[in-house]
């Protein structure tokens, strides 16, 4: 059995210290909200209870679908990256960037650069850049292949895009993980599903990766953004129903309009064309309280129909 942690859209508070030169930018309209919305509905202390459950469940892996920080400061990626550091190495972690941490032009390098070792593939030491993804990493019997669809936006946008070059080079990452019997898993922020959040948030590109997923398959596909748990299919290879799960924001309080904080945990079971998927969901039922198991189903089940 192998299992994996899934959380996303950290956006670590509270904001550092800001000057005027750096709100002359789309910031000026993130710092507004920071202050008029996201700092009420955001609760960093719950997120510290979350990351010792994960560390208590000893998974064998974490996986982190984006949103680091707020507004992509350099004050905040340097943040990002203790933090980072203090929950565990680049082996047993990987990150995915989201909008927030390609908040304005460059804010991508300066995360690539900050986070490298967590978003990079097996036995890859070039330089991070925004261009190295996908990135795949195998541990166990799975391959976790990490896309980004990260992009600095105009104002009042936090739409993602995935690209054609992104398509090209994940599926052959995909055929080569499939052609050695492992249990893929692709991590991207914006969920790759219609309808899933509203058109100024959704990843261009759906079409793009759903054709992908269905010509050359996938096991399961991670995502955040939409700060809700959510289990959408999308069609795989020969058939298959691959589950896209998503996962509340790991920074939200009970106090805002989105469900509070949790986690999912996978126990992924069995071996190709037999694997079975079973997802926990984990977090605080009240403010205050302990994580607990919230709810747990099996994605895929020992007859290989969804559950």
């Amino acid at each position: 059995m192998f299992r994996l942690a899934h959380f996303s859209d950290i956006h670590l508070g509270p904001l550092p210290d800001i000057t005027y030169r750096e709100l002359v930018s789309k910031r000026i309209t993130g710092y507004i909200n920071w202050h008029r919305f996201r700092r009420v509905a955001l609760d960093n202390g719950i997120i510290d209870e979350i990351t010792e459950d994960i560390l208590a469940a000893k998974p064998d892996h974490i996986a982190l679908t984006g949103d680091l920080v707020n507004l992509a400061l350099e004050k905040e990626i340097e943040m990002a990256r203790l933090w980072l550091e203090a929950l565990g190495t680049p082996k047993d972690i990987s990150v995915v960037p989201g909008n927030h941490d390609a908040y304005v032009p460059g804010a991508l390098d300066r995360a690539c650069r900050a986070w490298d070792g967590y978003m990079a593939g097996d036995g890859v030491t070039a330089p991070a850049r925004r261009n190295r993804f996908p990135y795949l990493r195998v541990r166990g019997p799975v391959a976790i292949i990490g896309v980004s669809s990260a992009r600095a936006t105009a104002p009042f946008l936090a739409s993602g895009y995935f690209t054609e070059s992104q398509v090209r080079k994940t599926a052959k990452l995909l055929d080569e993980a499939g052609a050695r019997g492992l249990f893929r898993i692709i991590m991207i922020h914006h969920p790759p599903v219609r309808g899933a959040t509203g058109p100024h948030k959704r990843l261009l590109g759906i079409g793009r990766f759903q054709k992908m997923v269905r010509r050359h398959g996938a096991e399961l596909v991670l995502h955040g953004h939409t700060h809700l748990a959510t289990v959408h299919r999308i069609d795989g290879k020969d058939g298959a129903s691959v589950p896209v799960v998503g996962v509340a924001a790991a920074g939200q309080s009970h106090n805002g309009a989105k469900p509070p904080a949790h986690y999912n945990l996978f126990e992924i079971i069995g071996a190709p064309s037999s694997w079975q998927v079973h997802l926990s969901r984990r977090g605080a039922a009240e403010a205050g309280g302990r994580i607990t198991e919230l709810s747990s189903q099996w994605l895929v089940a020992a007859d290989r129909t969804p559950a």
